[in-house]
């Protein structure tokens, strides 16, 4: 028979505040005597003044330093891998630059990366005695994107540093000072934005061991880390340089830069896409495009306009291809005898822009397909651009074995086999496709000199061609464009006879109409795609990449 263990009896209450009394007094000896540690190490510590939190600028009373600065990028040029650093230590620098990572490699020595742009270029931090242990930990314990103000030496580096951009130099930090400090943990990692998404329809593919893809979503949701990324910064780099080369070439041709409105009182374009805002007691709408006030200003006597401004589509397409905004890069000309003289123009213009992106941008472009890698752009001779008239491009899509129509709207997968069948033909990436249906296109489309429009009691005014073109790469559309009808009274006919007829005498398109009956010359133009251009040269798998903060029909944030 087992009898039950006795429990031993619990120690009084006074027994147990005596315990916790002499722990608590333990602690406190410990705490002191820590403190006092630090306190005497701090005091000896010959780098106290090197290093650190600075005070939040604005603050404290401003006070110059007199301290010239430099960047990553000066240094860079200034001191080149052939470029003899004379001055005995290195030569002295003081930037601002990111933190990309740091680590104490061990108690006598940490090592950074430094970012600046697309630069980044490795530091060393060593304890001597005149640069403290605490400094060096202090230093590779600094979180990842930090902005920090550096003090140090530049020297030239016995082997490359592979890690960094600037390979031939490094910095020996002297100083180092924390101006804004990031959070430990961040919503996602710089680095994670500088992998590969995955193309449209394509299923993620994850290596065994390697850190899981960042979602599309993730990195929207998180753009201002996101857009740190170097490839990112590369991407609206080249952005930026496609809108320069467009007004830079426009200009030399006699183009004026114009700003159109964005609110409209009434719907101009008789499409049902366009978003409604409130305004005041009434209401208007967002402009689908600048085109009729771009036609108007010819009118207007100004023969040649280009603007670059925000499009707005109130179409419901979730693709990787289609924004609900998107920036327009848009362009009208009067033309002397026929609409082929706009066309060239926007052939050069657009080869003017490829070309001044493949050499003003072959770093950026170098940059970003080393991470969605695609093939070169391929480019046809100036006066070379293969110009196919939309009946050939259906034959030659009906030799590949496509069944369709005479008249029949290219569908994106349609686009993208012709497309190939262009490269593979005429051995370049860009073409222009000419002579669309009449019946495809927006009412201000000049019918074709063939088409029955022209004919009084036309039993299909709508069939035939038209004097319209879509310009193409890589086998999407990235402009529209047509001659525009600049008779007044030609105009209300095609507007009531039109597949989607349009009143003529509606608010949002009488003063458009008027416009015409004052003596308005021939004119042509088109609709350039930005983002569109820049996906599609960079081979990015989605146009969002190619928006700073992207908006489609489940995205107005942030």
């Amino acid at each position: 028979m087992h009898l039950p263990t006795r429990l031993a009896p619990l120690p009084p209450r006074a027994t147990r505040a005596a315990k916790e009394k002499e722990k608590a007094e333990k602690a406190a000896k410990r705490k002191a005597a820590e403190d006092a540690q630090k306190k005497q190490q701090e005091g000896t510590d010959v780098s106290s003044n090197d290093y650190g939190d600075l005070p939040m600028i604005g603050s404290q009373e401003y006070k110059p330093s007199g301290v010239s600065r430099t960047t990553l990028a000066q240094i860079s040029e200034k001191y080149n891998e052939t470029t003899p650093i004379d001055e005995a230590g290195g030569v002295e620098v003081c930037f601002r630059a990111v933190v990309e990572n740091a680590r104490n490699q061990s108690a006598k020595l940490s090592f950074l990366v430094f970012r600046e742009g697309l630069n980044t270029i490795q530091a060393v931090v060593a304890a001597s005695d005149s640069l403290s242990r605490q400094m060096v930990k202090f230093a590779g314990s600094i979180n990842a994107e930090s902005v920090v103000l550096v003090h140090g030496l530049v020297k030239k580096t016995p082997e490359p540093v592979k890690s960094a951009t600037i390979s031939h130099l490094e910095i020996h930090i002297k100083k180092i000072y924390v101006v804004a400090k990031a959070d430990s943990q961040l919503p996602m990692q710089v680095q994670d934005a500088e992998r590969p998404l995955p193309l449209e329809g394509e299923e993620i593919k994850e290596e065994e061991g390697a850190r899981p893809i960042v979602t599309l979503n993730t990195r929207l949701n998180n753009r201002v880390i996101d857009l740190r990324g170097k490839h990112n910064r590369a991407i609206f780099a080249i952005k930026d340089g496609v809108t320069a080369l467009f007004q830079e070439f426009l200009r030399n041709q006699g183009f004026i830069g114009i700003q159109t409105p964005k609110l409209l009182g009434a719907p101009s374009e008789g499409g049902a896409n366009v978003f409604e805002v409130g305004y005041f007691a009434t209401k208007a709408f967002l402009a689908q495009s600048p085109q009729l006030y771009k036609q108007m200003l010819i009118a207007a006597r100004f023969e040649r306009v280009m603007e670059v401004g925000p499009v707005f589509r109130a179409e419901n397409s979730n693709t990787a291809r289609h924004l609900t905004e998107f920036t327009g890069l848009d362009l009208e000309m009067a033309f002397e005898e026929d609409y082929h003289e706009v066309v060239e123009v926007l052939e050069n213009l657009m080869l003017y822009i490829f070309n001044g992106l493949k050499s003003k941008y072959k770093r950026e472009t170098d940059l970003v397909r080393s991470i969605y890698h695609v093939d070169e752009f391929k480019l046809p001779e100036a006066g070379k651009v293969p110009r196919i008239p939309f009946a050939e491009g259906i034959q030659m899509l009906r030799d590949d074995g496509l069944e369709i129509g005479d008249y029949d709207d290219l569908s994106t997968p349609d686009e993208k086999r012709l497309g190939a069948l262009v490269l593979k033909k005429y051995g370049s990436d860009f073409y222009v496709l000419d002579q669309f249906p009449l019946n495809i296109r927006p009412f201000y489309t000049m019918p074709s000199h063939t088409a029955p429009a022209h004919q009084t009691g036309a039993k299909d005014p709508n069939s035939g061609y038209s004097n319209s073109y879509d310009f193409f790469m890589r086998g999407q559309e990235i402009l529209s464009g047509a001659q525009r009808i600049h008779d007044a009274e030609f105009l209300c006919k095609r507007m009531k006879e039109h597949a989607s007829p349009v009143d003529p005498n509606s608010d949002g398109l009488r003063d458009y109409v008027n416009a015409f009956r004052y003596g308005c010359p021939p004119h042509a133009g088109g609709g350039i795609g930005l983002e569109r251009i820049v996906m599609l040269w960079l081979g990015l798998p989605n146009v969002r990449l190619a928006s700073l903060f992207p908006r489609d029909p489940n995205r107005v944030m942030p």
